[in-house]
């Protein structure tokens, strides 16, 4: 759709893909995608496979309360794996609705992607996953989490989890 409309320096471009921490990401991702193996690895093996050849020393499992039995089982592959995890919770510092969103008149804890990146920060986390983020919250999470990151589940309770079914319906 945009061939031939770029509006972009293709040398600026180069330049960014040539630095070293781009450059590793770059090749990391063409050992799941180069030589015919587009396909054959499901997400999470392409995760599990990306994160051995970065070498990352810690992953942060971002996920949503109502996913949390899926988190867990995400974070028990990893450590099978031998990749150290740390799971956050959406709810992490348990503040209120009211607190986090003065317009709010629910009751209960709110969600707090904010912290959440943080405490991630804390755990001096190198990639983090996001399992089901709200949207808009995964908007806050990128923005506040200073780290490389990637989405395994984006939460759809119409078409469970896979938002693409809604384009095709």
């Amino acid at each position: 759709m945009s061939c031939g409309a770029e509006k972009f320096s293709k040398e600026s471009v180069l330049d960014k893909y040539h630095q070293k921490d781009e450059s590793s990401i770059v090749q990391a991702a063409a050992l799941l995608v180069d030589g015919g193996r587009a396909g054959e690895l499901s997400r999470i093996n392409e995760l599990i496979e990306f994160v051995k050849a970065m070498t990352y020393k810690k992953v942060g499992l971002a996920y949503c309360y109502g996913m949390e039995k899926e988190a867990g089982m995400v974070r028990d592959m990893l450590l099978e794996q031998n990749i150290p995890c740390v799971g956050v919770s959406c709810t992490a510092g348990a503040m209120s609705q009211r607190e986090v969103n003065s317009l709010s008149e629910l009751s209960g804890v709110s969600c707090n992607p904010i912290s959440q990146a943080q405490q991630m920060m804390k755990d001096n986390v190198d990639l983090s996953v996001a399992i089901g983020l709200c949207m808009g919250h995964d908007i806050l999470f990128q923005k506040e989490f200073k780290g490389d990151q990637t989405t395994l589940v984006v939460k759809d309770r119409v078409y469970n989890h896979n938002p693409l079914l809604g384009v095709t319906a």
